[in-house]
Formats: structure tokens, C-alpha cells, sequence
């Protein structure tokens, strides 16, 4: 795959375990036996697959501002109604569904940001595919901040990935000496 190219084998080695028919199951999201919308509205329910060494996600959104708001009031219904559509949810704050899922449609990755992993700090952030991806998430910003606030922050986060996946790569040439 185009993502895991420039990635050390150990770092994409367990990606076909969850990339491979997963996201086309519905328990992928909801439990198997007590098929609840509400509980599959829960972050919570990301963190299942989107932790860890290959996928940082739920540690980014657990110590961002969403999630410190999340975690501090997510068993307050009338701060988090996750009974309510995410249609008609008026949260305190994001949660990953709220943003990935907008709307309630459930196709993820149509919400996503082009984020590069570790390994891929210099993909064209011109391309069109990037520049239109870019426009669509800064437009899910946009329902709570202001379009300069997104555009600004995905442009420093854009930063700051190119600035680790140096040192990612300074690392493993370290390691390799």
C-alpha cells in the first residue's frame, strides 16, 4: 500500500489483520449482541483498533482539548446525549463519530484527514487528492471554529509531522550505526 511504503516491515506487519474485510462488519463498531447505537457513539469504541504503535490516534484525540473535554463530561447526558442521532447532537465537544461520521454516514475514511504516518513526512500536500481532502476536513472544522483557526492548525500539525518523521528517520539511522 502507498501509505505503508517508506514504514520499517515491523511497523505495517499487523496492518492486514485489521485492514483486510473489518471495516465492511458492522460489529466492527458495535457489539455483536447488543447492537447499540449509543455505545457505537462512544469514542471509546475507535480506540479499539485506532491505539498503539501504528495507530497514535486515540492518544492524540485522549490528550487533545477534544478529548480532555470528552473524557471530563462524557457521562453527562446533557453534555453527551449519545441517544440522540449524530444528525441532532449537540456535544460539548467532538467525538471521533461526531467529526469522522458526520452527519451519521458511515463511511470514515470519506471524513478523514490525509495524515501521513511516521515515514511519510514529505508527501505532496499540492496534489489534488490532499488539496481536496484537506478542504473537506477543514469544512468539518468549520462547524465550531473559524476557517482560519483549521486551516491554521492542520497547517501546523502538518508541520509537526514532517518534523517528527525526521526524527523518526534520524532515529532508526541512529539505531542502525
Amino acid at each position: 500500500c502507498a501509505w505503508s511504503i517508506e514504514r520499517p516491515p515491523g511497523d505495517t506487519a499487523g496492518c492486514t489483520f485489521c485492514h483486510t474485510s473489518s471495516e465492511e462488519r458492522c460489529s466492527t463498531c458495535h457489539q455483536r449482541h447488543q447492537f447499540d447505537p449509543k455505545v457505537a457513539r462512544r469514542s471509546e469504541q475507535c480506540k479499539t483498533c485506532h491505539w498503539g504503535k501504528d495507530h497514535r490516534d486515540w492518544e492524540a484525540y485522549d490528550i487533545s482539548i477534544h478529548g480532555t473535554v470528552y473524557q471530563v463530561n462524557k457521562w453527562d447526558p446533557t453534555q453527551f446525549d449519545l441517544t440522540k442521532k449524530l444528525a441532532d447532537a449537540d456535544y460539548v465537544g467532538p467525538t471521533c463519530q461526531y467529526c469522522h461520521m458526520r452527519g451519521g454516514h458511515h463511511n470514515v475514511q470519506r471524513l478523514s484527514t490525509v495524515y501521513t504516518s511516521m515515514g511519510m513526512p514529505n508527501a505532496d500536500r499540492g496534489a489534488p487528492l490532499w488539496k481536496e481532502k484537506r478542504d473537506t476536513w477543514a469544512s468539518v472544522c468549520d462547524d465550531c471554529h473559524s476557517p482560519r483557526f483549521a486551516r491554521e492548525n492542520l497547517q501546523a500539525m502538518d508541520e509537526a509531522c514532517k518534523d517528527a518523521g525526521l526524527k523518526y528517520t534520524e532515529t532508526f539511522k541512529v539505531a542502525e550505526n
